[in-house]
């Protein structure tokens, strides 16, 4: 027979103690129960309490102070603290004070009934059923798991001025070189996050040294020191061999939908924060139904696709400006997007030469929409001539070319047709350029609607107004820049912005630098 002492200053939590200690220990167990500190201590001086469940929180006495006066009333008392406040310090005094055990609310029903089995073995141990190294081991155990808990918190929300070096002389590390990992089991029900908590930490543990964090939501973070024989020249294949193998184990034993994201090698243990947003950014990348994504991989997946995005953003605006005859702005556009595309595919031609094909073709397409009758056989031979050449210099002539004769042909035709209010339009923004000029002031300076001068613009230019008049004063600006004797603040405001940083910021994702660095460019 064991005396179990349940303290606890809310009564749904005894109540449920009480629930599952009957229903699973029957005749094993006699319990008693405390709402305060004081009256636990008046139950452990008349009765001989073997097993004390202690909230920390409680009116009055607190549960700390509790386990000091009960251990110095029974000094073979097993107590169990059960609290909301997951924090190392509490933990450690509590230790400190004696306590066996350190649960966090709200508590699984499997991990009560084990911690119970385990203070009896630990009382029959103290009545000298088992060995005297029983209680020691337990407990370096769970002071172990407290702590690496607190670690895997301190490098999620670490700074600059974090200091890890007590952790790392804890668990003993000494090489500077780390990865982390991020693992999330989607649609984990809470009464069966202890059992599947403990399956993670067994199949971790189980293929080297790792230290791992609790629960937060269904993730756990964790943390691989690297030693210097598993790498050379921070070659991350053996971690995608290690966090492969893992992610099988893993789904064999818990679920096939879960999710793991892994982050770069680091040598910094400062930088860890960053490290564990790394590997939660693969684990974003990571398929819902299941996976695993490595951090590096993730990156040079993304840059690939901010690049073909840029090689479309060009190719589009090309053709958009090809249709307003801006001569101007096509020959720039086009020297951008070449170059661009050697960045990318320089070795890769066929790749390169078929995005070139392809937007000769739009380039063609687009001429013969507005000028109908428009023929270019120089176009018919585009395979034949990139086919025949590697040289770079040949290639852009030909699509500059191709590309500026369009340019003339729809140039011609549109001098024909020019609507009367948009040229008078055109003439005044360029006239007023350095001056904030909205559609609704232009369309009142013409004695036109500002819908229908809005309508013309997108008609008569391809773009809308705004994009019309940010086009043209940056175009102004970049013929400014060739001038050293105006400084970048003048070039702002004689093109019509107020605001140095706005205009910067329009500029490089016009021409890909900042007014700076293209003025740099120009004095090589």
């Amino acid at each position: 027979m064991y005396n179990i002492l349940l303290t606890d200053d809310e009564q749904i939590v005894i109540d449920t103690l009480t629930l599952i200690l009957n229903r699973n220990f029957q005749d094993e167990v006699k319990i008693f129960t405390a709402l305060s500190g004081a009256k636990a201590l008046e139950t452990v001086r008349s009765e001989k309490i073997d097993i004390i469940f202690m909230d920390i929180h409680m009116p009055g006495i607190n549960g700390l102070e509790t386990i000091s006066l009960v251990k110095q009333l029974n000094p073979n008392v097993v107590i169990v603290i059960l609290s909301a406040y997951d924090q190392f310090q509490y933990a450690q005094e509590a230790i400190n004070l004696g306590a066996y055990k350190y649960l966090t609310k709200p508590v699984n029903r499997n991990l009560i009934i084990q911690t119970v089995r385990n203070c009896m073995n630990l009382v029959d141990t103290n009545r000298g059923a088992f060995s005297n190294n029983l209680e020691l081991h337990e407990k370096l155990n769970f002071v172990s798991s407290i702590v690496e808990s607190d670690f895997i918190y301190s490098c999620i929300f670490s700074n600059s001025a974090t200091d890890f070096s007590s952790y790392l002389d804890y668990f003993e590390i000494q090489n500077n070189s780390y990865f982390m990992c991020c693992i999330e089991l989607p649609g984990l029900e809470q009464d069966k996050r202890y059992d599947a908590y403990m399956k993670v930490r067994d199949i971790l543990t189980s293929k080297g040294r790792c230290i791992i964090g609790s629960f937060m939501t269904n993730r756990v973070g964790a943390f691989f020191p690297i030693n210097d024989d598993e790498i050379l020249d921070k070659n991350d294949d053996f971690i995608k061999e290690k966090m492969g193998l893992l992610h099988s184990l893993l789904s064999q034993s818990l679920s096939s939908k879960i999710r793991i994201g892994v982050s770069q090698i680091e040598s910094d243990i400062q930088q860890a924060s960053q490290v564990y947003n790394n590997a939660l950014t693969a684990l974003n990348s990571t398929s819902v139904s299941g996976g695993i994504s490595f951090y590096t991989d993730t990156i040079i997946q993304n840059h690939e696709n901010a690049q073909n995005k840029r090689i479309q953003e060009l190719s589009t605006r090309i053709i958009n400006r090809i249709k307003v005859a801006d001569a101007g702005s096509v020959s720039q556009l086009i020297n951008e997007y070449i170059a661009l595309l050697y960045d990318v595919y320089s070795n890769q031609m066929d790749i390169l030469k078929n995005k070139l094909i392809e937007l000769i073709f739009k380039v063609r397409m687009c001429t013969t929409e507005i000028v109908s009758d428009y023929t270019n056989e120089a176009f018919d031979k585009a395979f034949s001539i990139l086919s025949s050449t590697n040289d770079r210099e040949a290639i852009e002539r030909y699509i500059s070319s191709r590309c500026l004769e369009c340019v003339t042909a729809i140039a011609s035709v549109q001098a024909n047709k020019t609507n009367p209010i948009i040229q008078k339009a055109c003439e005044y923004i360029e006239e007023n350029i350095d001056k904030d000029i909205s559609l609704d002031q232009l369309a009142d300076h013409l004695g036109v609607s500002n819908f229908y001068l809005s309508k013309l613009f997108k008609d008569e230019k391809g773009d809308n107004y705004i994009s019309y008049v940010t086009e043209l004063r940056l175009e102004k600006a970049r013929k400014l820049l060739g001038d050293d004797s105006l400084i970048i603040k003048e070039i702002t405001s004689m093109v019509g912005y107020k605001d140095q940083n706005y205009f910067s910021k329009l500029f490089k994702q016009r021409y890909g630098l900042s007014p700076s660095e293209y003025r740099e460019t120009l004095n090589k």
